[in-house]
């Protein structure tokens, strides 16, 4: 036995295990933190929990790499700009076996604390914006509960994206995330993990060489990628896997003979800038500079990511040329696609191997998934950029779509228009490098998230790649974690559940297929409901210490929580609001179902018609919210500053779940995922994983509307809004309404972006042209919500269908169809 197989195991008579955990966390309040337990804060509490619960997952993980070293097995590597991890004192208490989350909340009540009191002083990590992100944690979650030896690699964002404030007159406003702020117990910096990246400077070729052949970059431009690790427990079991991020650090922090001349800024300018790496996700586009600052970004965390990964997989004594055998590098959307040319500079460059053997390594590593058909999201860049900040991976992509186009050439002879097109390089006019182009032609395996999605990519987005390469494409729909997004968010149903079936579904949702009669029994549905009415009273409070804002569990809970953005129709559901608010202040003594309709999300700062949107959801909410008509009917939320932990609030309390994004726009979606399993009624069109959601739980059990994808390719040539409204008065009232300022007194003109945006000829996502199935959509809403049995039935399939759902088949997909890796316990 190893010294740390050795020291775990007599660790383990004296590490968390039952009836430790008080005495722990003691020890950790005064020895570590020197904190008195009379008058330690609630922070100091929770710091001291945390510590202990670290070094318990800490000895797990030591255990976990001594593991897999001896293995000698694959590893996972998974590349993503985003992760949303939420918060992870419960998640980690939850995931140690042994009833550590009921000792925790027994021993600090002994203390005269509440553990949700105290979970609540951690801050939600700031490294992600939406659904990308949240897809990557879910996916290290089950990794790592599926024992499946995998790393993480990302950015340490020291500020995230940003903290959204909604202002006076209903706009997002912007603030610095300071997530980190306060000590953050959960990541150990490894000083040892340092990497040099480099930029600029000059390509100096040996004499004669090819361009193929090692070449030296020189000149350059170096900073510090320092590592930052944060531990990922896998569920009641003993893999303990790490997410790796990476801040940037200065070489030379600080220039002494500067500050003594009295020029203090250039004292520190090289420390700012390398600071400036990892400062915030996604930082606006909208000028050169923000341009530039966004491709340094992916360049950093790729190039530190790979040389981390060579060390790691040299130290083992591999070869380089066995690391197909060893390693598969998984890149989660374009934005990663720069470690293509990045791992063939480093084999070609560093390790002098030829270039047609390191193609081959590179390409057999590196498998792409994509995200989205959207061309905003499928990079591109300036040439120009590309050859100052990265001139020799600029001559490799050169090399490496050289090497492509004499293969399209060999098959299709002569065929200028398609070697055009298949190009990483665009020619025309500014000349780009597309990253998806390359990202495809680097990868041996290119997925989409959803049936349709997949369909839509081979035969419309990638398509002359697919004809090339047919067996290259594959779909992995993707899952939600169910540890996370039920077990943690939703204890009531989870409890019910474990009722009767064990904790069996926790490692595997399918396991909730053999409870599908339940739903049938009276006694089953109405213990059901009962949580749910608890779930919804939690967000009511939760709702009224946010905005101020009262809610009756009464009314259904209508919620749309995601990113803002045209083509996920928040505008869709935000007309039919303004439609239902104009029907009962005319017939105010009909009966109506009552409604509260949440919305959540955040909106890209360059994007100003989302923040329009916004603007538009909040006077509407605020107009109602002021009409005293309109209490026990009808209520309007916009929650600021959306997160996971928000979202675990939510999903378990609503009723109706809004996917109604324009048919063949949205890749997959998860939170559809989620909010199915926490029993809400999905209300939708045939996108993303829509379709497989409903082939699942049953078409008469979800609300479908609206243009199929091809119905929409079909609609958009030729389409002009404006025939719609003329077709339908009661939707003209409507916009009527919004144009004329009603919702924003004093600032008419606050709408019209939005109006004039909706009434232009080829307005891409359609949305009055759904508008009239939606409104059909949601009148069958409200007549089955009024029959409260016939509901908590439906609602109830749906959780119990969600089991194909899990993060956990998506991961042993990637597994099996991708990586062929396999688990080590």
């Amino acid at each position: 036995m190893s010294s740390i197989d050795t020291h775990f195991a007599t660790r383990r008579n004296v590490a968390l295990q039952p009836g430790t955990l008080q005495a722990a966390l003691l020890d950790r309040l005064t020895r570590t933190l020197g904190k008195n337990p009379d008058s330690a804060t609630a922070r100091d509490i929770y710091d001291a929990l945390s510590l202990a619960v670290r070094e318990e997952l800490t000895l797990r993980w030591l255990a976990t790499q001594r593991r897999v070293a001896n293995a000698h097995v694959k590893r996972v590597c998974y590349f993503s700009v985003e992760y949303l991890p939420g918060r992870s004192l419960l998640n980690a208490l939850s995931s140690l076996e042994g009833g550590l989350l009921q000792e925790a909340r027994a021993a600090l009540r002994e203390m005269g604390h509440d553990l949700d009191d105290i979970a609540a002083q951690e801050v939600d990590p700031g490294l992600g914006n939406g659904g990308l992100g949240r897809l990557a944690a879910c996916f290290l979650d089950s990794l790592a509960t599926l024992h499946y030896p995998a790393v993480g690699y990302g950015i340490r964002y020291d500020y995230g994206i940003f903290t959204q404030v909604i202002g006076t007159d209903g706009g997002q406003r912007e603030v610095a995330s300071s997530w980190l702020r306060l000590r953050n117990v959960w990541e150990t910096a490894s000083g040892n993990v340092r990497f040099t990246v480099r930029f600029g400077g000059r390509i100096k070729a040996p004499e004669n060489a090819a361009p193929g052949d090692l070449h030296r970059w020189v000149d350059t431009t170096d900073i510090y990628a320092i590592g930052f690790d944060q531990l990922t427990p896998g569920n009641r079991g003993p893999t303990v896997n790490h997410l790796r991020l990476w801040s940037g650090r200065a070489i030379t922090p600080f220039q002494i003979d500067a500050f003594n001349a009295g020029d203090y800024a250039a004292a520190v300018h090289e420390q700012v800038e390398a600071k400036n790496l990892s400062r915030v996700l996604y930082p606006d586009d909208s000028t050169p500079q923000g341009k530039e600052l966004r491709l340094k970004q992916q360049y950093f965390f790729v190039s530190a990511s790979l040389q981390d990964i060579l060390a790691t997989h040299l130290s083992e004594g591999r070869t380089l040329a066995s690391m197909p055998d060893s390693i598969a590098i998984q890149l989660n959307d374009t934005h990663p696609a720069v470690a293509i040319p990045e791992l063939m500079r480093l084999l070609v460059d560093e390790h002098g191997l030829p270039w047609a053997e390191s193609g081959q390594i590179t390409t057999e590593v590196f498998s792409y998934t994509n995200h989205t058909q959207l061309p905003e999201a499928l990079e591109t860049w300036p040439v120009a950029m590309f050859e100052r900040l990265l001139p020799r991976h600029l001559q490799i992509i050169y090399l490496i779509n050289r090497d492509f186009l004499q293969s399209v050439e060999t098959r299709y002879p002569g065929d200028d228009e398609r070697r055009r097109r298949l190009s990483i390089i665009d020619d025309g006019g500014d000349r780009r490098v597309r990253m998806a182009h390359l990202a495809v032609i680097g990868s041996h395996r290119v997925n989409g998230v959803a049936q349709l999605h997949s369909d839509l990519m081979r035969m419309h987005v990638f398509s002359g790649f697919a004809d090339m390469y047919p067996d290259r494409f594959i779909n992995v729909t993707n899952g939600i974690a169910v540890r996370r997004w039920l077990k943690q968010s939703n204890p009531g149903l989870s409890a019910l559940l474990t009722e009767h079936l064990g904790s069996c579904w926790e490692n595997d949702l399918e396991e909730l297929g053999r409870l599908t009669g339940a739903a049938d029994d009276p006694e089953f549905r109405r213990q059901f409901r009962g949580i749910k009415r608890t779930n919804k009273q939690r967000l009511a409070d939760e709702i009224m210490r946010r905005t101020g804002v009262e809610l009756s569990v009464n009314s259904l809970f209508d919620v749309q929580v995601k990113r803002i953005h045209e083509y996920k129709r928040q505008l869709l559901n935000l007309l039919y609001v303004v439609t239902r608010y104009q029907r009962i202040r005319e017939n105010p003594r009909a009966e109506v179902v009552p409604r509260t309709v949440i919305f959540a999300g955040k909106a890209a700062p360059g994007y100003a018609m989302a923040k329009a949107i916004i603007k538009l959801i909040n006077n509407v909410a605020r107009t109602i919210d002021a009409d005293p008509a309109m209490h026990d009917k009808l209520r309007v939320v916009f929650l600021p500053d959306y997160d996971v932990s928000l979202a675990q609030r939510i999903m378990p309390a609503a009723d109706l779940s809004q996917q109604i994004s324009t048919a063949g726009m949205e890749a997959s979606g998860t939170g559809n995922m989620k909010l199915a399993l926490n029993g809400a009624l999905t209300i939708g069109t045939l996108d993303g994983a829509n379709i497989e959601i409903r082939d699942h739980v049953g078409a008469e059990n979800v609300f479908i509307f609206g243009l199929t994808a091809e119905e929409v390719a079909a609609r958009r040539p030729g389409y002009r809004p404006q025939r719609e409204l003329d077709a339908n008065p009661e939707l003209k009232k409507t916009l009527d309404l919004i144009e004329s300022g009603f919702f924003s007194p004093g600032r008419p003109d606050d709408a019209k972006p939005v109006v004039n945006r909706l009434l232009s000829d080829g307005e891409p996502f359609l949305v009055l042209a759904d508008f009239a199935a939606y409104a059909l959509a949601q009148d069958q809403v409200d007549a089955l919500y009024a029959s409260e049995d016939e509901w908590s039935h439906k609602a109830i399939v749906n959780c119990l269908n969600m089991g194909y759902f899990s993060s956990d088949r998506s991961i042993r997909e990637y597994a099996d169809r991708i990586w062929a890796v396999k688990p080590v316990m």
